[in-house]
């Protein structure tokens, strides 16, 4: 939202000797593709501290910098700096938020909170398209989920936005409570509850229960959660609070809900999306899903379930989902040599996994491929779930499996113990160059793995 550098000062208390009435077009806080005009929070990283470029993020066009109050300021940028409380760890991140949420409530319309362990930027996806056959529609960019990228997400609403769809990511408990506190989502959609980040939490996948939870938690009262019915944790986050809920998924008691799936693998799934209405045409309708596996048929519905609360016809809702196509990483298809590759690098937890493993066992081919690189943060019970993927590997019947580096071995190892034609490497190099050597015509490969493995590397140069 385009603010000026004094309503900006109002809203998170900074001061200085800043131009009031300069406009911030956008905000940053990355100097390697700050815009002209923009503002630029001076945010401690990891490894780096904001404050080290704000000289350079102001020498490539920043309208003004936020920084801290007790930053020594070069004098010729006195000018160009607002000044926020030095009373906690990290007092510009703080400031980001608090301006967020402050914009969000100067807005004031419908926001809507997507989490899960697994398919939460696909159901942001669907959501966005869904809702945006019958509204102006803002939506998180790629997988901006966190403390940092929700903010910046909310910032560029503006007047012209009806609705806002906003995905929030977690690896502890009350990350997604503080998300949803500088979100302030009327509505909150849950995909699912897995093993993803259970490195985390000393009692594994029910602290990640809880924490994904928290979303459902911070709605107001009057608020809609949208509930995955086929997830048994995530179908009781509703209980014990006064708001409503909507349940969907392929459950009998989903109020929108797909019957008839019929997976086509990789190549994506028909099915009839159902749900209470006066007509049949208000109750059922044939959908054909181009994204591939049956678990995105769980995306699609949530979409769906809002779409219908939202007042969006259903003929709109189904054509905007099946207009919808895999994106980079996510699934998009690649051809080498007449066969298939299915980049799903992005990342990966266990189920998540044995979604893509089914959707390549029904996928009609000379040879199912799955290269399958380490998952990673799941803790003590890391080498028993890759095993777990090994496993069910062999049992939906993949021809070749592929393990890239780590704990990848034991899910080559299980699945080689099972009569799979198995081998492991160290590196996504070698498994691209193993792809390249053995790939024949007719042959379709996944290829899935954690975003720190960055799996996506085997493909470099050669497709």
């Amino acid at each position: 939202m385009k603010l000026t550098l004094g309503q900006i000062a109002d809203w998170i208390h900074a001061e200085g000797e800043f131009d009031d009435d300069a406009v911030a077009e956008g905000y940053s806080i990355d100097t390697r593709t700050i815009a002209a005009g923009e503002l630029f929070f001076a945010v401690k990283g990891e490894v780096v501290d904001g404050h080290d470029f704000v000289e350079k993020a102001i020498a490539n066009g920043a309208v003004a910098a936020v920084v801290s109050q007790h930053w020594l300021t070069p004098p010729e940028l006195e000018a160009k700096v607002l000044r926020v409380p030095d009373d906690c760890d990290d007092c510009v991140l703080n400031a980001m938020q608090k301006l967020a949420h402050a914009v969000r409530k100067h807005w004031g319309k419908r926001v809507v909170g997507i989490t899960g362990s697994a398919g939460k930027t696909t159901t942001k996806e669907c959501v966005a398209a869904v809702l945006a056959a019958k509204f102006r529609v803002l939506k998180t960019e790629g997988n901006y989920n966190n403390h940092l990228g929700v903010p910046l997400t909310l910032m560029r609403l503006e007047p012209e936005h009806e609705v806002a769809v906003v995905e929030m990511g977690m690896n502890h408990a009350g990350e997604i409570s503080l998300l949803a506190k500088i979100a302030a989502p009327n509505w909150g959609v849950v995909s699912n509850v897995g093993m993803a980040h259970t490195e985390f939490f000393a009692d594994g996948i029910d602290g990640v229960a809880r924490a994904k939870r928290e979303l459902i938690e911070e709605l107001p009262a009057d608020g809609v959660a949208f509930l995955n019915a086929d997830d048994e944790r995530v179908r009781r986050f509703g209980d014990g609070l006064s708001l409503k809920v909507v349940l969907y998924g392929t459950s009998d008691d989903a109020e929108v809900r797909a019957t008839d799936v019929l997976e086509r693998g990789l190549f994506g799934t028909d099915f009839i999306r159902r749900a209470p209405g006066l007509l049949e045409s208000q109750t059922r309708w044939p959908v054909h899903l181009y994204l591939p596996g049956r678990h995105n048929v769980l995306n699609a519905l949530a979409a769906f379930a809002v779409g219908r609360e939202a007042g969006v016809e259903l003929a709109d809702a189904v054509a905007a989902i099946e207009r919808l196509r895999p994106t980079e990483k996510r699934g998009n298809t690649l051809q080498f040599n007449g066969a298939m590759i299915v980049n799903d690098t992005y990342n990966s937890n266990p189920a998540a996994l044995q979604a893509m493993i089914k959707a390549l066992a029904s996928s009609e081919s000379a040879r199912r491929i799955l290269v399958a690189g380490e998952m990673r943060e799941l803790g003590p019970e890391g080498e028993s779930l890759h095993r777990a993927c090994g496993k069910a590997a062999a049992a939906a019947g993949i021809d070749v499996v592929i393990g890239v580096t780590g704990m990848a071995q034991a899910l080559v190892e299980e699945a080689s113990a099972q009569g799979v034609v198995a081998q492991f490497v160290a590196t996504p190099a070698e498994a691209g160059a193993w792809l390249k050597a053995n790939l024949r015509a007719g042959d379709v490969a996944v290829l899935k793995a954690s975003r720190g493995v960055k799996l996506e590397g085997a493909l470099v140069g050669w497709v």
